[in-house]
């Protein structure tokens, strides 16, 4: 935690500009409906503004649209953009944790590996034969970094990390705990004595600027590569199949699984939950919505919603016609029972 800025002070360093006293001063960021008088909060959308009204906030970030709104706390910061004035709010509150140093004894490094300036192993980590190790790495307990895998600059490994042999990262990637790429995907070719694996000979390819959350899985590819573009962020427990290509930038939600030989170009959303069939290309800038399952192409561009999934548009208003169809139901019923009682 660093120092405590007075309300003054941090309009100043985040281009807002302050209402109420300038004095106060805040120590930490916290939710509306918990922040106290010592705590920074803000106001993201009129959805909120019941905690605004009850909130203690020492000082709230919002924007011009809702700067007169009362009840609420008195000292305010308007801004731009209240979600982005939260985050530069919370790096100058806050110290970033110290960055791991040296190697730990326990560390076992295979023959040939390379280590770059300034890299840091913590405790039982391995290293395998040929590995290249980027400057300034930062590898955590109990990673296992395989045999000819490529890790490039100030990427940081979280704990219990496993890239299997071939795997190559780019720089500044962040894979958090758990994490494991370049694993077999699931390929079998039925026989009559049963199902025979198919080998896997391709790589597992991470590219620049890339994170990716705790416990989600990057299949390598079984002739072909499985590729995550430049920028992408990918989130806890997600399944990403063998030979798919991820475009940069694209953001993939919690509990996604991509089937094996799926193109998803750039910009892509996949929601939490979202299922995608093999062999399919989702558009640029297309968003899947949460739980929809794909079974087929999605248009750049498009929003495609439910089981199978479709325009979103065209979803709804088959859902709406469904829910009618229960009325329907029940009229026609209503007209039988008339018939019949007339009878």
């Amino acid at each position: 935690m660093r120092a405590p800025l007075t309300a003054a002070d941090l309009a100043a360093r985040i281009h807002g500009r302050l209402i109420g006293d300038g004095t106060v001063r805040v120590t930490a960021a916290a939710p509306l409906d918990r922040a106290g008088a010592g705590d920074v909060a803000f106001l993201a959308s009129k959805r909120y503004l019941a905690d605004f009204h009850a909130s203690h906030a020492g000082v709230v970030l919002l924007t011009a649209e809702h700067e007169a709104v009362t009840p609420g706390p008195a000292v305010r910061i308007v801004v731009t953009d209240s979600h982005k004035a939260m985050l530069a709010a919370v790096r100058l509150l806050y110290e970033e944790p110290p960055r791991p140093a040296g190697i730990d004894p326990t560390v076992r490094i295979g023959a040939g590996a390379v280590l770059g300036e300034g890299a840091a192993l913590g405790a039982h980590v391995v290293i395998g034969p040929g590995a290249r190790i980027g400057a300034r790495a930062v590898i955590m307990d109990g990673c296992v970094v395989g045999a000819d895998v490529v890790i490039g600059d100030d990427v940081t490994l979280y704990p219990r990390v496993v890239c299997y042999p071939g795997t190559t990262v780019g720089a500044r990637v962040a894979l958090h705990a758990g994490v494991v790429l370049g694993s077999d995907g699931f390929g079998y070719v039925q026989t009559p004595s049963g199902h025979e694996k198919i080998p896997h000979v391709g790589r597992c390819v991470i590219g620049d600027d890339v994170e990716i959350g705790a416990n989600t899985t990057v299949d390598r590819g079984s002739v072909d590569d499985t590729v995550i573009g430049a920028g992408t962020k990918i989130d806890n427990l997600v399944q990403i199949g063998h030979n798919v290509r991820i475009g940069r930038r694209c953001l993939i939600m919690a509990l996604v699984g991509v089937a094996g030989s799926t193109r998803v170009e750039d910009d892509v959303i996949l929601a939490g939950q979202a299922g995608l069939a093999g062999h399919h290309t989702i558009g640029r800038g297309a968003r899947v919505a949460a739980q929809a399952g794909v079974v087929g192409d999605v248009p750049a561009g498009a929003t495609f919603t439910g089981f199978p999934a479709r325009d979103h548009r065209a979803f709804m208003r088959a859902t709406a016609a469904l829910y009618r169809l229960a009325e329907i139901v029940d009229d026609l019923e209503a007209v039988v029972e008339r018939e019949r009682a007339g009878r």
